[in-house]
């Protein structure tokens, strides 16, 4: 386990909560300065931070477009593309020495996952109506029911686990995995190692929204998926 005597916000507390909530507040803080710099002076013809952060948001939109269409990828994008840059910055946070990616921590990663779940449903609720959205848990044959609903119940709880696990245990093993390699040869060993986790940090950052849009098109998209 990293000893938080070397992190930078360690020498401030070595509680871990405090540590994990800075670098969170950390990452949030470097995404708003990047979306200043990228407003600060709009081109039509866009450079820099702004081109960067355009190129991003239509990359989301295409991501969510085979799945649920322009329009609703359109929609959704405040939230997703927030969550894809908290997750991405937090991620590349943690690859920098002296710094602890805040997704490392299980209770973040739970904290995402669970703002995934209850707006998704919500969404599903809003628009179906409660009974709708539940019957459709029900499965296509009413003899199947007491078969069906509490197996879609336990699927959809796994969702939380399922995103909030998947996040927390890549990024938790890259640490780890920083670490020995930093131990082991702390100069020349964990150069190839730094592209790779640069790589995960992203990977693990598109996962997270690409199951995001698929779990919200299934919530609002019930008729055509019946169909």
């Amino acid at each position: 386990m990293q000893d938080r005597v070397y992190l930078l916000l360690g020498q401030i507390s070595h509680d871990h909560v405090f540590i994990i909530i800075a670098h969170a507040l950390l990452a949030i803080a470097i995404i708003f300065m990047m979306a200043r710099f990228a407003t600060k002076k709009m081109q039509l013809v866009p450079t820099g931070s702004q081109n960067i952060l355009e190129a991003y948001t239509a990359g989301v939109i295409a991501m969510g477009k085979d799945t649920m269409g322009e329009e609703n990828s359109r929609r959704y994008l405040p939230l997703i593309g927030s969550l894809g840059l908290v997750i991405v910055v937090s991620n590349l946070l943690g690859i920098l020495p002296l710094f602890e990616a805040a997704t490392s921590d299980i209770n973040f990663t739970l904290a995402l996952a669970l703002i995934v779940f209850i707006y998704y449903n919500y969404l599903g609720i809003k628009k179906n109506g409660v009974i709708n959205y539940f019957k459709h848990f029900m499965g296509p044959v009413p003899a199947l029911a007491p078969l069906m609903f509490p197996i879609e119940i336990v699927s959809h709880l796994s969702r939380i686990f399922s995103l909030s696990f998947r996040l927390f245990g890549n990024i938790k093993g890259d640490d780890l995995f920083l670490l020995v390699l930093l131990m082991l040869a702390p100069w020349i060993l964990p150069l190839p190692a730094f592209f790779l986790l640069f790589a995960m940090a992203f990977l693990q950052g598109f996962i997270f929204m690409i199951l995001t849009y698929v779990y919200i098109a299934g919530s609002i998209m019930m008729e055509e998926e019946g169909h």
